[in-house]
């Protein structure tokens, strides 16, 4: 049976998300791999990773609420907002307390506007920001629309603290620490990082790379899209629809949802068949399983 299932693996430090994928794709023998979501080398925790068909659900595993436990440097800026980068400037924090802190994380909670970091895979001009960074240049970026939905101090040990965040897709966790230390007037950078959740993966079921290569029966710690996509509107295809979907034809919508929905279609045995797309009052096949 081909493969058609997730992997949640504790990425370790010091290697890219992409490195992962080429280790498991060798170590596996799995020809199909992919990762929903990218961590820096820098950062530890949750890395989704995507095997056969499942590479074509990454845009959905991806787009979900994430979780991290950042530690943040207060009085150190870098050009990357991470202790990866060339330390830019230096301030002394010795007058900064966690009531200073406190008082301004509810700016920093709810739907914000972010300016991403210079040193990142966002596209300006045909070209990747931190390949530009890395020409010397530095280039105006557009503020991106995203959001927090809690942030608290989980530790506080000046200069350092930690902050355990929810947030949206997108969310820069360096721009955060940046923008903090940048409202505070000392400055700030990332020194640590963990993403503890990804949708419905959590950094306790995560496996360690090493552990994962090592096992002969890795194939049973595979996640099945159905548990994957939990969060996602669901609706149950069965008789002459489930040709019609096999087929690329819409089928009658009965369920009250708003166009453009997002909906998974299950057979009656509860396995996933097809992406759909509420268009009218029809279920329109965005992307097709066949069994």
């Amino acid at each position: 049976m081909a493969l058609f299932g997730f992997l949640n693996i504790n990425k370790p430090q010091g290697i890219t998300s992409h490195d992962v994928v080429v280790r498991v794709r060798r170590a596996l023998g799995v020809k199909k791999v992919g990762h929903a979501g990218t961590l820096d080398p820098m950062a530890t925790g949750v890395l989704i990773m995507c095997l056969g068909n499942a590479t074509r659900l990454s845009e959905y595993v991806m787009d979900s609420t994430k979780g991290y436990s950042a530690t943040v440097h207060l009085g150190v800026e870098t050009d990357t907002y991470d202790a990866e980068g060339q330390v830019l400037y230096e301030h002394d924090t010795s007058g900064i307390t966690r009531a200073d802190v406190e008082r301004l994380l509810p700016l920093f909670t709810g739907d914000i506007q972010q300016v991403p970091p210079m040193y990142s895979a966002i596209k300006q001009g045909g070209r990747k920001l931190y390949e530009l960074a890395r020409d010397g240049k530095v280039v105006e970026r557009h503020p991106r629309d995203v959001t927090i939905h809690s942030l608290t101090i989980s530790r506080w040990s000046p200069p350092h603290f930690s902050l355990d965040v929810s947030c949206s897709a997108g969310t820069y966790i360096r721009s955060l620490a940046h923008d903090i230390g940048a409202s505070l007037g000392v400055g700030a950078s990332l020194s640590a990082l963990e993403r503890t959740s990804s949708g419905n993966f959590r950094i306790q079921d995560a496996l360690s790379l090493d552990d994962l290569l090592a096992d002969p029966n890795w194939q049973r710690h595979l996640i099945a899209p159905e548990q994957a996509l939990e969060g996602f509107f669901a609706t149950t295809l069965a008789g002459s629809a489930v040709n019609d979907i096999f087929n690329g034809r819409s089928i009658p919508r009965s369920e009250a949802v708003t166009d453009g929905t997002v909906a998974m279609g299950y057979d009656l045995g509860g396995h996933l068949l097809a992406v759909l797309r509420a268009d009218g009052d029809s279920w329109k096949p965005q992307k097709v399983f066949y069994p």
